[in-house]
């Protein structure tokens, strides 16, 4: 997805939650992790601050950066692919009145073994947000990369004209 992104003209950066891969930190069940998203919002900015800007989030990631843009008050256009609606695992998703107005999204596989595809369609409603459910996919959306990423960019791009 992240060369779809960059050949639409968004400027993409992938970084790893604290604790993963090689880098530093341990895990905070989505906690201090909300720090990671708002350090990544702040270089993106810096980095690309001619370019438009959005955060895009899977399963963990998309829910940790719902819950940042709770907190932060964040109106960055979002979406989030296969966030889970209740885990142990993942932060809770905010109430409608915790986040700021923005443009969001969310996409999940009809096949999804983690998330209940009703569910996340009543929490997206009850935030006016999109909801494109990929038939024919679970929660890894093998094979499916280039409609999940079309659907980023249209979120994107709607946001960017709104």
């Amino acid at each position: 997805m992240t060369a779809e992104l960059v050949q639409a003209g968004f400027g993409v950066l992938r970084f790893n939650f604290r604790g993963v891969g090689s880098s530093s930190g341990e895990w905070s069940a989505g906690i201090g992790e909300q720090d990671d998203v708002a350090a990544a919002v702040a270089f993106a900015a810096q980095a690309y601050p001619d370019l438009p800007r959005g955060i895009v989030g899977w399963s963990f990631g998309a829910a940790t950066s719902l819950r940042f843009q709770a907190r932060d008050q964040s109106a960055l256009p979002w979406v989030g692919i296969a966030p889970p609606v209740a885990s142990d695992l993942t932060p809770r998703l905010p109430a409608p009145s915790e986040l700021a107005p923005a443009r969001r999204a969310f996409i999940v596989g009809d096949r999804d073994q983690f998330v209940g595809v009703e569910e996340l369609s009543d929490y997206a409603a009850s935030l006016g947000a999109d909801i494109h459910v990929l038939k024919g996919s679970d929660h890894f959306f093998y094979f499916r990369y280039p409609k999940v990423a079309e659907h980023v960019i249209a979120t994107l791009n709607s946001a960017t004209t709104d």
